[in-house]
């Protein structure tokens, strides 16, 4: 059941600095607006309401913004947006294959801020298509280790709700299922009085390029750029280095 992925690791490390220092933010909130619009503003009845606002929390978004942004996704309150998600494709250096997931209210500014980030970073922005059959779309479910959640504890809790392995990261474990299932393991969690960070649908990877030093840091750097975009919600990439070459690269 168990698998270890370095950069898995290292995207959940930089997922904290990035909250602490407010990035997150921002990205979260959109994240509520368009799931409170899409599914209405009843946390009880809309499951991905209910898990944007728990990732909210868990990265201390103030409450108050939290509210705020389900009046606005779901009309209770004026200015909201009208997001559209947009997925891009393309390679990074080394053939890398990156998916970029946009949620944006300007169409051509997202392309074009995925366009620079991309050619400025030895990246290309590819076809539809030609990057995203390297990906499957399954259910991240991320649980502290400070709990005393152990291996075996989770497997029991979620094994009949669908969880298909449980990977050691570190500070944390990832509990991996069908996108479709993703909700069905948070269920058995709470019902178990597990307490976890975060559930959602994520691309994983069916194979992996493993990058050098240098490869790496070119590849962190593209991230970084491409994260730094408004409309940029999240970044998947093909490729895993080992712990010492990640610690070199960000050095």
């Amino acid at each position: 059941m168990s698998g270890h992925s370095k950069w898995a690791t290292t995207k959940h490390k930089k997922a904290v600095i990035d909250a602490k220092r407010g990035k997150l933010f921002a990205k979260l909130i959109k994240n509520i607006e368009v799931a409170a619009r899409t599914g209405g503003g009843d946390l009880a009845g809309n499951p991905t309401l209910f898990d944007a606002v728990q990732k909210a929390k868990k990265s201390s978004v103030p409450n108050d913004n939290i509210d705020r942004a389900v009046k606005r996704g779901s009309g209770l309150e004026a200015g909201g947006a009208n997001y559209e998600t947009i997925m891009y494709e393309g390679y990074g250096p080394n053939g890398v294959a990156v998916l970029i997931e946009c949620l944006t209210d300007n169409k051509n500014r997202a392309a074009t801020e995925v366009r620079v980030g991309l050619t400025r970073n030895n990246g290309t922005l590819a076809d539809p298509g030609s990057v995203s059959y390297l990906f499957s779309r399954k259910g991240q479910v991320i649980v502290s280790k400070e709990g005393g959640a152990t291996e075996d504890s989770l497997m029991e809790a979620t094994l009949e709700a669908g969880a298909e392995e449980i990977n050691d990261l570190g500070d944390v474990f990832e509990i991996i299922s069908e996108a479709t299932d993703f909700v069905a393991v948070r269920t058995a969690l709470q019902d178990a009085g597990i307490d976890y960070e975060s559930a959602e649908a994520t691309f994983m990877p069916s194979m992996k390029i493993e990058l050098d030093v240098d490869g790496a840091r070119k590849m962190l750097r593209l991230i970084d750029a491409l994260e730094d975009s408004d409309d940029v919600q999240n970044v998947w990439a093909n490729f895993d280095a080992s712990d010492e070459v990640l610690e070199a690269a960000q050095a």
